[in-house]
């Protein structure tokens, strides 16, 4: 073993368990809040999901990479072969669908209120469930490609008509279907891209404009340190730049594996930990956020209920 393959195992071990712990601890501080009677927000059913997803990617990478990295290769049969890498994708796909669809609800609590806003936010609180429960649905359906046409290396004993990913192989098409597959798994993340871009820079706009007003109502200057606006607004630049860096590199990573036939064991091991970094970071980036997280980790939340607890978006 060289010292870059070392690195890189290291990395992605890390990386996994790094997250791991995260999204478990934070799906844990939610389920606490529940269980201790105080009502969640709408807001937080996305982020639970969110955590789900992250969970089933970092889970099912390094369930596989582990046994490779290790040695097990024979454990590396059919089964194991389509089931983690279907888990995989539907867990990003749940990962990208959720925060997409978080930024979109944030920026339609926040818009200031009018009869038609009033309107459209009762909507929006309808249409969560249904909107989670379809992006779990358009993954699980677009990805069932991969149980159908990947199998263990063990299990075919001419792989000369397949794509090589390591220890397991996928049919191999031409280039027209590769080509055609790829835009397949790609609309969905292009779509939730532009609609999150869209819907950060409204939510960047809408909180300026309010800055803007209350600097006009009250005559004073509001420190940019220390206006709420303001740390909100570098929140959401956070999130949304973290996600589209992470989940870029990822989507490119992706698409070349869905198009070329021959790649290395170096780029199959970068792409697992580029799409590893999302599922890892993000549940810190959410308890950054949320200051409900903050006060259980530091143990400052009281029994009584605080109006900041109970209030829904």
């Amino acid at each position: 073993m060289d010292a870059r393959d070392l690195a890189l195992r290291t990395s992605f071990l890390l990386l996994t368990v790094t997250g791991l712990l995260g999204n478990f601890s934070l799906l844990y501080l939610y389920l606490f809040l529940y269980c201790t009677g105080y009502r969640l927000r709408t807001i937080d059913l996305i982020v639970k999901n969110l955590l789900v997803g992250n969970i089933l990617v970092l889970f099912s990478s390094g369930f596989h990479n582990t046994m490779t990295n290790f040695g097990w290769h024979h454990l590396s049969g059919d089964f194991v072969c389509r089931f983690f890498p279907y888990v995989r994708v539907v867990g990003r796909g749940v990962s990208t669908g959720t925060t997409c669809l978080l930024s979109v609800f944030q920026v339609i609590t926040i818009s200031p209120m009018n009869s038609r806003s009033a309107e459209l936010k009762v909507k929006a609180l309808k249409l969560v469930v249904p909107s989670v429960i379809l992006c779990w649905i358009m993954n699980m359906l677009i990805n069932v490609i991969y149980p159908v046409y990947m199998s263990g290396n063990l299990s075919n004993t001419n792989i000369t008509n397949r794509k090589s990913f390591g220890h397991c192989s996928a049919v191999r098409h031409d280039e027209t279907a590769d080509s055609l597959y790829a835009a397949l798994i790609s609309f969905p993340d292009v779509l939730c891209f532009v609609l999150m871009v869209l819907a950060s820079g409204c939510t960047i706009f809408i909180l300026y404009r309010h800055k803007k007003r209350v600097q006009n109502i009250l005559k004073v200057n509001i420190s940019s340190t220390s206006s709420p606006e303001i740390r909100a607004t570098k929140t959401i630049l956070l999130l949304v730049s973290t996600f589209i860096f992470f989940n870029t590199l990822s989507f490119i990573s992706n698409v070349i594996l869905a198009v070329f036939n021959s790649l290395s064991l170096f780029f199959l091991k970068t792409s697992a930990i580029i799409i590893a970094c999302f599922p890892t970071v993000s549940p810190f980036l959410l308890m950054f956020r949320d200051s409900r997280m903050s006060m259980l980790c530091f143990g400052r939340i009281k029994h009584a209920e605080s109006p900041k607890l109970v209030r829904r978006m």
